[in-house]
């Protein structure tokens, strides 16, 4: 990386127009922040990651930002980035047990990661102009911007369990009859299968963030020699999806089978809220469906899935890379799919909703790259009427959904497989073809 690179006008709009996005995106964490405390009464994601510059952190999202900056830098910046990071996580562990601090198990480390990116963007303020400030400024907003959206998703689910006493799960659980309750199908399955298979399910579903950031650090594996990122990435549909998500979770706030309709995740914690112990062995009978009160902790994340929405993000996004990514977004897609439904954390109605959701914003996001044009606006509001359909019939139409599943079931999934066509075929039409070379001509042999 050079020392110095003259500032051009086109490098200051461009830094102008970054700092804009930045200042919006720290408005909305104060935002957020406000609304935490007011509707919460709880510290927001400004305040808890101000206090992981000291106090133990979560590692996970911290290293993973780490990693995600580093792209823009060089081998042995990253190496300098890296040793930096573990050795002061070094000495704050050493800090921390020579005082006798208790540390919750699985956060020792992640201090490091943090001063890491801050110091990295002290260094492109005072040291870099030009393009290369830019580019590492951008680097340490894509490292905190995966921090900070981590944080203000948890803040985000406290919220919704806060300000809404009342959750729709009878509603969801009626519809979901038109697809024959997957839910309880599929928690039936995976019992069956012992406890090896709700490792590997549990694991993959945990880990959803870990497979994100490897699909996205081979995307940008060219960042740092070329100067410059890509026009589309997964973290950008990663961010928008999570932005979008939880806003959707305060007009349909719902739990999922295991706390509606089973013991909880606890295993007996969830029972005197549930509307009926039943989950997965019994589906819930048809009946009038109405708002039913739970308690102020569960969050109600369920409607859109937004783990599908990720995971079908990652499996779009793994498609251009090699093989064994491929065949790891691929089973990383059905794996969490199998988990939500297994573990009754949603019902299949949400993973329709969120496949539905994931693609719609995958289309706008790709249309704001390459301009918009009438194909890109009419997927995009096509995507949107029929997600807002999907939501309409959950709440207003279940009982119709459930009286008759040999109608409203194939209509919902020729909803889906709608909206996957259409992304399918628009997008390839964006893609760029390329034409053969021309054959030259024989020429005659002169006589």
């Amino acid at each position: 990386m050079s020392r110095k690179t003259p500032a051009t006008p086109r490098s200051r709009s461009r830094l102008v127009l970054w700092v804009t996005a930045g200042v919006v995106a720290l408005g909305f964490l104060v935002a957020v922040e406000i609304a935490a405390r007011v509707c919460a009464g709880v510290p927001g994601p400004v305040t808890n990651q101000a206090r992981e510059l000291v106090f133990p952190p979560k590692p996970g999202p911290l290293y993973g930002g780490l990693a995600l900056m580093m792209v823009v830098l060089t081998w042995r910046q990253r190496l300098i980035a890296a040793g930096v990071a573990v050795g002061i996580d070094v000495v704050f562990v050493l800090v921390r047990w020579a005082c006798d601090v208790k540390v919750p198990e699985g956060q020792f480390f992640g201090n490091g990661a943090l001063w890491a990116m801050l110091g990295c963007a002290v260094f492109a303020i005072t040291r870099r102009t030009g393009n290369e400030r830019i580019l590492l400024l951008k680097g340490v907003g894509l490292g905190l911007l995966l921090v900070a959206g981590r944080k203000t998703g948890d803040t985000w689910l406290l919220i919704t369990s806060k300000t809404r006493p009342t959750v729709l799960d009878p509603y969801v659980a009626t519809a979901d009859h038109a697809l024959g309750n997957p839910s309880w199908v599929a928690g039936r399955i995976l019992q069956a299968t012992g406890p090896i298979g709700s490792h590997v399910l549990h694991l993959v579903y945990a880990q959803l963030a870990v497979a994100a950031v490897v699909v996205a650090a081979y995307q940008l594996r060219n960042v740092a020699a070329e100067r410059r990122f890509p026009r589309h990435h997964l973290v950008r549909t990663f961010l928008v999806i999570g932005l979008l998500g939880p806003a959707i979770y305060m007009i349909f706030p719902v739990v999922g089978p295991i706390f509606a309709y089973g013991p909880g995740t606890s295993g007996t914690g969830g029972v005197e809220w549930a509307v009926a112990n039943l989950w997965p062995h019994t589906p819930p009978p048809v009946g009038v469906p109405h708002p039913v009160p739970y308690d102020g902790i569960t969050p109600r994340n369920c409607m859109p899935s937004l783990h599908t929405a990720w995971a079908t993000s990652i499996f779009i996004h793994s498609r251009r890379g090699p093989r064994a990514l491929r065949f790891a977004g691929a089973f990383w897609l059905v794996a969490t799919l199998s988990a939500t439904l297994g573990f009754g954390y949603h019902y299949g109605v949400d993973l329709v909703a969120g496949v539905v959701f994931a693609l719609t914003v995958e289309t706008a996001l790709r249309a704001l790259d390459r301009g918009w044009d009438r194909s890109g606006v009419r997927l995009v509001a096509y995507g949107t009427t029929v997600f807002a359909v999907l939501l309409l019939s959950y709440r207003f139409l279940p009982v119709r959904m459930a009286t008759y599943p040999w109608v409203s079931g194939p209509l919902v999934l020729l909803a889906l497989l709608s909206m996957i066509y259409g992304y399918l075929r628009t997008t390839r039409a964006w893609e760029p073809r390329s034409t053969p070379p021309l054959r030259a001509e024989p020429q005659p042999e002169p006589v």
